[in-house]
């Protein structure tokens, strides 16, 4: 009976493993802390934000050069209009003056009146004229005027009979008095004061 015998042989270069290095196979990627994961998006957000205050400013400036020359054209013509403009005055008070009329001297009776039509009515004239003589005035006469567009009646007096005249104005309603004008005291016939009938 034969006995089989196996030789025992070093172990050959290609037997055997060695355990893998980290030079070999590459160490394995550690993981990224918050910190790592922050940081790109936070770069990112200040370009961004630099680049908007460059746009801002550079929009302003824009905006300045723009507005510059109308703003400046504005102040120059407010500076020429105000050089230009006469000086203020302070407005002049015109002291109130009451007018005294003295007390009528002659009565009615003494006074002669000539009634005349300046607003074209027919028989206005008389009609005044009859007022007048009951209320004791001797009338010189009726006549139209030279016109006959008068809008309010008036009543003029010969110089000296101012008071008497506006006595008259009074019975008559009548708002403006004067001294005779534009009349002579000769085409009164002998009167003092004169009525002109207007519209009113």
């Amino acid at each position: 009976m034969s006995r089989s015998t196996t030789a025992w042989s070093a172990p050959g270069p290609g037997c055997g493993r060695k355990p893998p290095s980290g030079a070999e196979t590459g160490a394995l990627d550690a993981p990224l802390t918050p910190d790592a994961l922050v940081r790109p998006w936070r770069t990112a957000t200040l370009v961004a934000t630099l680049v908007a205050v460059v746009e801002l400013i550079v929009l302003v400036v824009l905006a300045g050069a723009l507005l510059a020359k109308p703003l400046a054209r504005a102040v120059r013509h407010h500076a020429e209009a105000a050089a230009l403009a006469p000086p203020k005055t302070a407005p002049v008070v015109v002291p109130h003056r009451r007018i005294v009329i003295a007390l009528p001297k002659r009565s009615r009776s003494q006074l002669g009146v000539l009634v005349l039509n300046g607003n074209g009515r027919s028989g206005a004239a008389g009609n005044a004229a009859s007022t007048l003589g009951s209320l004791g005035y001797h009338i010189r006469g009726t006549a139209n005027a030279k016109r006959q567009n008068y809008a309010t009646s008036v009543v003029m007096y010969k110089r000296g009979f101012a008071a008497e005249g506006a006595r008259l104005a009074r019975d008559l309603h009548v708002k403006v008095v004067g001294p005779l004008d534009g009349m002579s005291v000769s085409a009164l016939h002998g009167g003092q004061l004169v009525v002109i009938l207007g519209a009113r």
